[in-house]
């Protein structure tokens, strides 16, 4: 699904030499780069405060952490994404609220939100999921009205643009209170282990968040909070200062390659092409069709005995998920959520991809459609 060896082969003098150096160096942690690498993003991201931490599910439970919510309080989110989001939720003993998503986007639908707020509702954590952005300008309007915070889980989106309805732009994960993301190898900006980060442009929520992700301290050995131990360590940061130089070159190849598999897959009514909303600039994470009228799970065999990649992001949402049973979310009806875990197939994209790769790809997909 991801070429990651080939992609260092282009950048290796470059990642190599900030590896040594820190290694020469022996900063192994909160060394130089990794401030460097914040202000790096901050300045990328125009936000006022990144805070690095070890990956992105520390920085979605930091996020909440930081929040001041209690025991019961109620999160609206999608149950369509990765289990981290709504994981984090169970572990501080907050009960995840699951809505639908627009069938289109794949992005949390802003009117199901509405419908699901409660007196015990305090936040709302959208999902830019496969790098297409929520439709954030309606998700702050209803944060606003009802006074929730805003989380956005950036994972898989970090790069994207978002056009405000009143002509100013963003970055995903700027826009509401806080936003998280992760630098799993595999995302458009990943380092070579784990990694994430937490963004704000609230000076209270900063402080509170750096406290928390060093244990609770905001001087050495005074600890005023509950927190964790949540670092980017220094090897991990020098590499993506390398590759955050990168990023934008990077978005580019996918779209290009999104752009092709587009083009091609247009000729086949069995096949639903990702929508790319106006509103913003899909950075494509992931490349999803949604299949109509043919068998999505024979597609994806075929694909694997002629061995073309290809994964099910994702089969079982989190609402159907047993670790969530305690919350009566079981019962949850989500038709639209149900109906896209049966019809979701990603295809290999990533910045390294050949023509030769992109037309097998194509030609594998389109002698399965035309058998069946």
């Amino acid at each position: 699904m991801v070429d990651l060896m080939s992609q260092y082969q282009n950048i290796k003098p470059a990642i190599d030499e900030a590896i040594q150096h820190v290694i020469t160096n022996a900063q192994f942690i909160n060394g130089p780069d990794v401030s460097a690498f914040q202000q790096e993003l901050e300045a990328y991201l125009g936000v006022k405060h990144v805070i690095p931490c070890a990956n992105g599910t520390d920085a979605l439970q930091i996020a909440l952490m930081a929040l001041g919510l209690k025991a019961g309080d109620e999160i609206i989110t999608p149950s369509f994404t990765y289990i981290a989001t709504t994981e984090v939720m169970a572990l501080l003993g907050l009960k995840p609220v699951f809505v639908e998503v627009d069938i289109d986007t794949f992005c949390i639908d802003p009117s199901a939100i509405e419908a699901a707020i409660t007196s015990k509702t305090k936040a709302i954590v959208p999902v830019h999921l496969y790098g297409q952005a929520a439709n954030m300008d309606a998700i702050m309007e209803i944060a606003n009205k009802h006074n929730l915070f805003v989380v956005e889980d950036n994972a898989q989106a970090i790069g994207s643009d978002y056009y405000h309805k009143n002509g100013s732009v963003s970055k995903t994960g700027t826009i509401g209170d806080i936003g998280c993301t992760s630098f799993f190898p595999s995302k458009n900006l990943g380092c070579y282990g784990d990694g994430g980060a937490i963004c704000t442009n609230n000076d209270e929520l900063a402080a509170q968040m750096r406290m928390i992700a060093n244990h609770g301290q905001s001087k050495r050995y005074y600890h005023d909070v509950v927190g964790c131990n949540s670092r980017l360590d220094t090897i991990q940061a020098a590499i993506l200062r390398i590759k955050l130089r990168e990023l934008d070159t990077y978005i580019a190849a996918r779209r290009k390659v999104a752009d092709h598999y587009d083009a091609f897959f247009a000729q086949f009514d069995q096949l639903k092409t990702p929508v790319r909303g106006k509103e913003s600039k899909h950075v494509f994470h992931q490349y999803t069709l949604t299949v109509n009228g043919i068998n999505r799970d024979a597609l994806n065999a075929f694909l694997a005995e002629h061995e073309v990649p290809s994964m099910i992001y994702y089969p079982v949402p989190a609402h159907k998920q047993k670790m969530f049973a305690a919350f009566g979310s079981d019962a949850t009806m989500l038709p639209k959520t149900d109906w896209l875990t049966e019809r979701v197939i990603s295809l290999p994209i990533h910045t390294e991809m050949e023509q030769e790769q992109l037309d097998f790809i194509c030609s594998t997909v389109a002698k399965f459609l035309t058998k069946n």
